[in-house]
């Protein structure tokens, strides 16, 4: 069923300009972005929706996490909060939508309410998480954990590419590590979570769907794991003599491939993202390989048995190659369900605005992961063309983002208006 955006309550026009504003800070090509986390690019692009929050009337800090939060006081600021967010950090060959639309959105929630002269029960804080990706510093969901005092020891210790901390960029962008403490949310100040993303999958798309209503995401299971054999001169050691560390990671990569895609109707998927070799000389055998495991399921049981069949396909690849290795595990998270209530209030303006939104689980996994553990939460998604992301490819329709940007406003009043349970 068509939906007629003149219906709308949110500025579809404004909302779009706004996107292609930001797209310009870090652009690659012309469709693409790379602002990394912590980057000048990022912190041109938090300034910037800074400049959209305080022109809409919220009241904005920066905290010592690097997240940028636009306040929209409540008439009973005393109890938990809402929250709307998302992230503006991209991945270093990106699409200019992944996150962008649920930071933006939820301005334009905030300020149509304003504009329309509304002021909720409860308060409401826009919120753009600081390094969602994770591709810089190899650990995901920085800001949103930070504020919830979730993050792990060593995490300002993780270094970049080139040997940047963690630490010393936050300093960079302007916020204080000794400080964090500072920016962490008491226990029981936030009561609900909303986020709106595009899917990142085909499912919408194939569907002919604009929107899809999430039911959870899938816990990710990220490792990085180092095989170490012997090198050696490529020319002259027989090949049944050879300690070859990249042999073992490809047998490991194939037999994830393998393993991830054993039950074809479960939503298991595994992947190797990064892989580094040493000495990486064309001319000698490689001695040491150290890569990336991502692996996901909506089903932690079903998770866990995938896990411990590639432990075991990478103890075989050792053994045969005469090789060692460790794993050392960086994110290991369960499945996170979405609350009843609020896909129960989606399902009812879905209704009202004629749209028949699916329900799907996520795969990749968002800030609302790091929220579930402290508050309800809820997801809107947002059909993006053939499922593509995390590619310069990435689109989604002006018309989906606006209708999905009018389901979270329509929820968000709605919430916001409840009395806290």
């Amino acid at each position: 069923m068509s939906v007629q955006a003149g219906s709308f309550a949110i500025n579809q026009e404004r909302l779009q300009q706004r996107i292609k504003a930001l797209a310009e800070i870090g652009k690659l090509g012309e469709t693409g972005v790379c602002r990394l986390a912590l980057s000048p690019e990022d912190r041109a692009g938090v300034e910037l929706v800074r400049g959209w929050m305080e022109e809409a009337g919220l009241e904005t800090r920066i905290d010592h996490f690097g997240n940028l939060i636009g306040r929209f006081a409540g008439t009973h600021p005393e109890e938990p909060l809402l929250m709307i967010g998302s992230h503006i950090d991209s991945q270093p060959y990106g699409g200019r939508y992944d996150g962008p639309i649920g930071v933006l959105g939820g301005l334009e929630v905030v300020q149509t309410m304003k504009e329309r002269g509304i002021t909720p029960r409860r308060t409401i804080e826009i919120v753009s998480f600081c390094d969602e990706e994770g591709c810089r510093f190899q650990k995901g969901l920085f800001g949103s954990r930070g504020i919830l005092g979730r993050l792990e020891p060593e995490e300002l210790e993780r270094a970049d590419k080139h040997g940047v901390t963690r630490r010393q960029a936050l300093r960079e962008f302007g916020c204080d590590p000794e400080k964090l403490e500072e920016s962490r949310y008491p226990d029981g100040s936030i009561g609900a979570y909303l986020e709106m993303h595009i899917e990142q999958g085909p499912i919408l798309d194939k569907s002919g769907e604009p929107l899809g209503i999430v039911t959870g995401i899938s816990g990710p299971l990220w490792w990085t794991v180092e095989m170490e054999g012997f090198a050696g001169h490529a020319g002259s050691v027989p090949m049944n003599m050879r300690q070859d560390a990249l042999l073992g990671a490809a047998k490991v990569i194939t037999a994830l491939h393998e393993i991830a895609g054993t039950d074809p109707s479960a939503p298991t998927v595994g992947t190797v993202g990064h892989l580094e070799i040493f000495p990486d000389s064309r001319n000698i055998i490689p001695e040491r390989v150290r890569f990336t495991v991502d692996l996901r399921d909506i089903d932690l049981e079903r998770r866990n048995q995938r896990e411990q069949e590639l432990r075991a396909a990478i103890e075989r690849a050792a053994q045969e190659g005469g090789l060692t290795y460790t794993i050392t595990e960086d994110t290991n998270s369960d499945p996170r369900y979405c609350a009843e209530w609020i896909k129960a209030i989606m399902r009812e303006e879905c209704s009202a605005l004629g749209v028949a939104a699916p329900e799907l689980m996520s795969g990749p996994f968002h800030d609302a992961l790091a929220l579930s553990y402290v508050c309800d939460y809820g997801m809107i998604f947002v059909r993006c063309r053939d499922g593509i992301s995390h590619n310069p490819r990435e689109y989604a329709a002006p018309e989906d983002i606006a209708l999905g940007t009018e389901l979270l406003y329509r929820t968000a009043l709605r919430i916001a208006s409840k009395e806290a349970r």
